[in-house]
């Protein structure tokens, strides 16, 4: 009964406009005062308990680091450099977006940073080439959707934190997911530029000559040079995935002053004020939803799901598509930092009972967040890249179904075959 009376709090206070740090703290400080033999010093204990994780010290550096590339003259030079590979093609303005934004990915790790970063640069120019500014603000938000799923990503470093399942092996699980969402997205835009609703997907841009790709690619090196860098560090033993962050810091900070020679002074502390105020958002989350998570868990709340979903079904597929069906469910209304930090133990213990690979379930996990991302009504992607257009988000809603349909068809592939996110992992580790 208790339990039941804390999710329904929970989306109460949401629907409210409560704030979802809020919400947690609050249901989570009521079923400790309600529940008997639970004093409520427990609160603060357990909140810190859940932030006290050497692997979670990553999480703002890579925050600092997304930033400072951002700011510091890569998203231009990345784009441009996009723009030159696949410009020719039809659907070229889609292409350089969505390829964009698979390059941003290697250094945020965040989708609503990359739909930001990269929306505001491609969208306005996609306007300017006769675009539907509902397709144009789609494409980018599917396109950013790849953030988290390539790596690094914080949604991994507090799934292998929470889990114990290696953090490295995490990075390399989410590689083949992400290009595989990369090619079906590229894929889907150049079929519909054969449909007669999208003639905007039918010009492309002068074939750049080989002088040009090769300016535009002595230009972005260093920017792509910064996966190897990082991943390259790890795989190799030089520095742990938590000191990774550390690397990441310094080299994006190197790349943007001496080489994109993007950032000043001013810049950089206005940076370092953003980075804490998201990294202080995050963290609160994730302490408050872990005191959230211990309560259910002293309640049983685990065996409880497993043995309800073991009287639904005993098969393991249609138990795995219950369990992302119920996960997308709560992202499409809550924040889904907040529901993965509380529903990890839930998932992976009771995936683990139907034999399933903790490295897919994780990767799994993030999809399926980033899926709601473009479901109503929460669609937190598609709001950012709507503001950017100067649309209605109806506009985008309407254009943004092949992306939606795009996405599950990912999801589904690596539900089918496993060896998507376990294969890299198994073959490098």
């Amino acid at each position: 009964m208790i339990m039941i009376a804390i999710f329904v709090g929970l989306l109460a206070l949401v629907f409210l406009g409560v704030p979802i740090l809020l919400a947690i703290a609050t249901v989570s400080l009521a079923g400790i005062a309600s529940v008997d033999g639970l004093v409520l010093a427990l609160m603060p204990q357990k909140t810190f308990a859940m932030l006290d994780s050497f692997s979670l010290l990553a999480l703002p550096y890579f925050i600092l680091a997304g930033a400072i590339m951002a700011r510091g003259g890569l998203s231009e030079g990345l784009i441009d450099f996009s723009q030159k590979l696949v410009g020719h093609i039809r659907g070229s303005m889609g292409h350089t977006a969505v390829l964009s934004c698979a390059a941003m990915a290697n250094v945020s790790g965040s989708s609503t940073a990359e739909a930001a970063a990269v929306g505001s640069l491609t969208i306005p120019s996609m306007k300017e080439k006769g675009y539907n500014p509902g397709l144009a603000a789609s494409i980018v938000a599917a396109a950013a959707t790849v953030g988290p799923i390539i790596p690094p990503s914080m949604t991994m470093i507090i799934y292998g934190s929470m889990t114990g399942v290696s953090i490295g092996g995490l990075f390399l699980a989410g590689v083949l997911p992400g290009l595989m969402i990369v090619v079906l997205l590229m894929a889907v835009i150049y079929g519909l530029s054969y449909l007669p609703g999208y003639p905007e997907l039918r010009v492309k841009l002068p074939r750049a000559s080989l002088r040009q790709i090769v300016k535009a690619t002595v230009e972005v090196w260093p920017a792509l040079l910064a996966p190897f860098v990082i991943m390259g560090g790890i795989l190799a033993g030089v520095f742990t995935a938590t000191e990774a962050g550390v690397v990441a810091c310094l080299y994006s900070l190197a790349v943007s002053v001496f080489w994109y020679r993007g950032l000043d002074v001013k810049t950089i502390f206005r940076i370092l004020i953003d980075a804490a105020v998201t990294t202080a958002m995050v963290a609160g989350v994730i302490g408050m939803a872990g005191a959230l998570g211990w309560m259910l868990s002293y309640l049983n709340f685990n065996d409880v799901m497993l043995q309800a979903m073991s009287g639904l079904t005993t098969d393991p597929f249609i138990m795995l598509m219950i369990l992302l069906g119920l996960l997308l469910l709560l992202t499409m209304l809550l924040d889904g930092l907040a529901v993965i930090v509380v529903l990890i133990p839930t998932i992976v213990y009771i995936g683990q009972s139907f034999q399933y690979d903790p490295l897919q379930l994780g990767i799994l996990m993030i999809m399926i967040t980033q899926i709601a991302g473009l479901t109503p009504p929460v669609a937190i992607l598609l709001f950012v890249t709507t503001s950017i257009a100067e649309i209605r988000f109806v506009d985008t809603l309407r254009a943004s179904w092949p992306f939606v349909l795009t996405l599950l068809f990912a999801l589904m592939m690596v539900v089918l075959f496993p060896s998507l996110a376990t294969w890299l992992p198994s073959q490098v580790l």
